[in-house]
């Protein structure tokens, strides 16, 4: 795991994470493979925390960033874990702008005035696909999963003195109200696809007290644990703990408390075979595994030195 320094980040990581915090607020928080030679994943899962309002922005699809000299675009989605009362994010303008008008509400700072603010809650999920004008508010604690990319242009910062992208903004930017998203869909008991696009699948999985699973990974796949505990293979997983899987497979047995995990994998489509229940005479009896679990660091990516602040990142 990787820390990211930000302006707008926290002190306070907890229960997700037990980083330091010694060296000022974190942001951001990158799961990595724990083998740090191996090729960089396609797909990017992080926390992030927020006691300000990050900038407002968009990021490139994989045709523009290829363009200007970068491997792919940027695609995400989030998952709201928490967030307090009136805290909001903005997807999309509230109504349709020229790209003049754009450029103008940028240029003179009224484009925060424009933008459409959704209040959000917990178990909120949100679909930004490339080329949409977005900002997340303060108070907001959220997983994302996105391509792997970090092409951002940004378009307002709130008077944090750092570059605005106005140029590549305006090109890339749909100026107008984001696209209706997609309801999620019910698999089964067990699984809720949340979002579905070209470049990943993001699913909502719930598993009982005591039962057994097979998970089925054959493209490269992150589990992030929620709610619960669990045994994935040998590793245990609580709250804030994640898992990569590639052309793999792993067993899950689950705690007495259930447990509650977002899957990410590669699109465009579901995988039906991804989760697969163990047989009765495989359940194990909650009491087996105990209260919650506790996380064994040395089965999960070691959590790396934090990075120097760099408030221009």
């Amino acid at each position: 795991m990787r820390t990211k320094p930000k302006p707008w980040g926290s002190l306070n990581l907890r229960p997700w994470s037990q980083a330091s915090t010694t060296d000022g607020p974190i942001g951001e928080l990158w799961f990595e493979r724990p083998d740090h030679a191996a090729p960089e994943t396609a797909l990017l899962l992080k926390l992030l925390f927020t006691t300000a309002p990050l900038s407002i922005q968009v990021h490139p699809d994989d045709a523009f960033a290829r363009s200007i000299g970068l491997p792919n675009g940027k695609t995400e989605a989030w998952y709201i874990l928490s967030a307090i009362a009136g805290a909001e994010v903005a997807m999309g303008l509230n109504y349709p702008r020229s790209a003049v008008e754009l450029r103008t509400a940028i240029t003179d700072g009224t484009i925060a005035n424009i933008m459409h603010w959704h209040p959000v809650r917990q178990g909120d999920v949100l679909f930004i696909p490339a080329g949409t004008i977005h900002a997340i508010g303060a108070g907001i604690v959220l997983a994302e999963i996105q391509q792997h990319s970090d092409a951002t242009f940004r378009l307002f910062d709130y008077g944090r003195q750092r570059e605005l992208h106005i140029e590549n903004a305006v090109a890339v930017a749909i100026p107008g109200p984001r696209a209706d998203q997609a309801p999620p869909e019910r698999l089964s008991d067990a699984r809720t696809v949340l979002t579905l696009n070209p470049h990943f699948v993001l699913e909502q999985i719930d598993l009982v007290p005591g039962s057994v699973w097979m998970l089925d990974a054959p493209k490269e796949s992150w589990l992030l644990a929620i709610e619960g505990h669990a045994l994935l293979g040998a590793t245990r997983l609580s709250p804030g703990d994640a898992v990569f899987l590639q052309a793999d497979r792993a067993d899950i047995a689950v705690g007495a408390d259930g447990l509650k995990a977002l899957l990410a994998y590669l699109g465009p489509s579901a995988n039906p075979d991804a989760l697969t229940e163990g047989s009765a005479i495989d359940r194990i009896p909650p009491a087996s595994l105990g209260a919650p679990l506790i996380p064994t660091f040395t089965t999960r990516a070691a959590l790396a030195q934090p990075e120097a602040p760099n408030w221009l990142s």
